[in-house]
């Protein structure tokens, strides 16, 4: 039985470690209410169900929950720009009730809008107070959000959830790296929200400043998102090595929410938030549901309490597997081991192997004389595919060439199954990047 410490690590004791039986009594009821919800407020919904031949009273048991209506990036993008404009008629309410607009980066095609009223809006601040809380942020900290935050949704929610929490927080936008810096080391911020790659990327500049973070800057916790970096253990020892802070992980999504989030048991993976969301792990190639640990499939979202566009069975994209056991926290939400390691669109076959990324990250981030900036090209040469691995040599190594090749080449081929090209830069040559880094390139499709 798991080990629960002192109430004051919850954020909300009584749902974060209600008995599994209530926890899903409660789920079920709250999946039941968001789709009448839908159905009678969206004629998209209403439409969809009716198609496959559903009413919301049709929905009893958790095993009626499959025949509930898939919904994928590329139908919101179809229904987008038309009347209620321009959202279309996904929205559930009526347009002046829409307070907050924010999209989607547009990385996978073209991005997608989407509204909040006020009371999703402070939904999706309770929703980041429960993960700020389990990574320890209290109203003793000073929080730095290095970001212009814009149409994205990045780290506006957690702004505000730092300021629902009590914390002071500073919001850095519009000033460059380096006075971000000294901003920071001028106010002593105890704690910092970015993504992995730019926090490695502050550290970088900070010690061409002369500042070291970890003796120089005050950052106690740091909270990554938007890649999944900070589940990767190599990329996790490496930033905290940098700051002197412990780093956590969060996941999250425009059209979702953050629904996903790392406690400071650091068991291995990520909390699902499980009083707000319902997370499905479905088979990636015969959709059939995974409940047992130990077996990656993708990730079906659903947001119980958002209303203005609901997200219910969302087809995330996004690869995990569940851990098989508790986590020594307490918590009696569920958690995915290892992260999300990666999106099923980005797994691709090459030579016959599938290949996540995040798997030649974690070897990459591994090696102490690389620079924290890498890319990955996959192409074909004849018909054969060909894989290329551009890494930094850190100055003082430029000598090691050959020995840091060798072993390389041997881990890549161990962790991934694969064999490399590698392709040497001087320091400081490859691009940097303030937001998610584009480290992948599947070329083949072009060939």
């Amino acid at each position: 039985m798991a080990h629960v410490q002192g109430a004051d690590q919850y954020w909300n004791p009584v749902l974060e470690t209600l008995p599994i039986e209530k926890l899903l009594e409660l789920q079920l009821l709250k999946f039941k209410r968001i789709v009448q919800w839908a159905y009678d407020n969206s004629k998209f919904h209403r439409r969809l169900y009716r198609d496959a031949g559903l009413e919301p009273c049709d929905i009893r048991t958790w095993e009626d929950v499959a025949k509930v209506p898939k919904v994928e990036k590329a139908m919101m993008r179809e229904i987008q720009r038309k009347d209620p404009f321009p959202y279309g008629d996904m929205l559930c309410v009526p347009l002046e009730q829409v307070t907050e607009f924010h999209q989607t980066s547009g990385t996978t095609g073209q991005a997608v809008y989407q509204p909040d009223t006020w009371q999703d809006w402070e939904w999706w601040s309770e929703s980041w107070s429960y993960i700020m809380y389990a990574q320890g942020f209290r109203d003793t900290d000073r929080i730095f959000i290095p970001f212009g935050y814009n149409i994205f949704v990045a780290f506006w929610a957690g702004h505000y959830a730092g300021e629902k929490m009590g914390c002071e927080v500073v919001p850095g936008g519009v000033l460059d790296t380096e006075a971000r810096i000294l901003k920071m080391q001028e106010l002593k911020a105890t704690g910092l929200m970015a993504t992995p790659t730019y926090v490695l990327g502050m550290a970088d500049k900070a010690r061409a400043m002369g500042i070291d973070p970890a003796q120089d800057l005050c950052i106690s916790k740091i909270l990554c998102a938007g890649e999944p970096g900070a589940s990767i253990p190599a990329t996790k020892r490496r930033i905290e090595g940098a700051w002197g802070a412990k780093v956590y992980d969060h996941v999250g999504a425009t059209e979702i929410g953050a629904w996903g989030y790392e406690c400071t048991a650091q068991p291995g993976g990520l909390h699902v938030n499980e009083a707000l969301f319902l997370v499905e792990l479905e088979d990636m190639d015969t959709g059939e549901l995974i409940t047992e640990p130990g077996k990656r499939g993708k990730l079906v979202m659903t947001a119980f309490d958002r209303q203005a566009q609901p997200c219910i069975r969302f087809d995330s994209k996004d690869v995990a597997e569940w851990a098989d056991k508790p986590c020594p926290c307490g918590r009696s939400f569920r958690w995915i081991k290892g992260g999300v390691v990666g999106r099923a669109d980005d797994i691709t076959k090459v030579k016959g192997v599938l290949l996540a990324p995040s798997a030649i990250e974690e070897v990459v981030r591994s090696f102490p004389e690389l620079s924290d900036e890498f890319e990955v090209e996959v192409a074909k040469k004849g018909d054969l595919d060909d894989i290329t691995l551009r890494v930094e040599l850190l100055p003082e190594d430029a000598g090691n060439r050959e020995s840091v090749e060798a072993r390389l080449v041997d881990q890549l081929r161990l962790k991934t199954n694969l064999r490399y090209n590698i392709e040497f830069f001087d320091y400081g040559t490859l691009p940097r990047h303030t937001l998610k880094a584009e480290r992948f390139k599947d070329l083949r499709a072009k060939h």
